[in-house]
């Protein structure tokens, strides 16, 4: 199963010079979490969301125009700096806001790091897949990258501290495939 033990990695890789994307993050890149996903894991934190969930674990994360502008080179070179991770973990705000962005650094982590990748979204699967709800073609692009996506807005009445990885009873754990749905969680 992927994303079930750490993966090595060929060699100490380095940061590629691409043209950098700009991006927003609500903070530090965090590393060794064990409550954003399976395993040891770096998490990056997007700043900006429009839902403003009551209850929001992370209501500074809301403002797009607060937060620490850098672009997607910085955040690799800092996760380069990372030892003994198993994955990444975007997380927010709003990661689909800045899909290209999260693109490029989620095939980074796969590609140079050897990471598993894991994305919570307020966005629905379904609806990013459809270009619904304000879903572009680049949020699709990223959830083919992910090997998790954890969507769904947090719901306060729906809220259950005994599910994995979820706040809310509606927010699902899938487990993908290119994209594609393998289980439901």
């Amino acid at each position: 199963m992927r994303g079930s033990s750490p993966k090595a990695v060929k060699a100490i890789p380095t940061a590629r010079s691409t043209s950098p994307i700009k991006l927003r993050l609500a903070g530090p890149i965090t590393h060794d979490s064990i409550v954003d996903g399976d395993g040891l894991r770096a998490v990056v934190f997007f700043q900006g969301c429009g839902r403003k969930c009551e209850g929001c674990h992370n209501p500074e994360s809301w403002d797009f125009n607060s937060g620490i502008e850098v672009d997607t080179n910085y955040v690799k070179s800092k996760l380069l700096g990372l030892r003994g991770q198993n994955g990444l973990t975007l997380s927010g705000g709003e990661p689909m806001w800045q899909a290209e962005a999260a693109l490029e650094i989620a095939r980074f982590a796969k590609e140079e790091m050897g990471w598993d990748v894991w994305a919570f979204s307020g966005f629905r699967h379904d609806d990013i897949k459809a270009g619904r709800d304000r879903a572009t073609p680049a949020m699709w692009e990223l959830v083919k990258e992910l090997d998790v996506l954890i969507d769904g807005p947090f719901i306060l009445k729906k809220r259950d501290l005994t599910l994995k990885f979820r706040g809310s009873k509606n927010q699902r754990l899938l487990r993908l495939d290119n994209g594609k749905i393998v289980s439901i969680e």
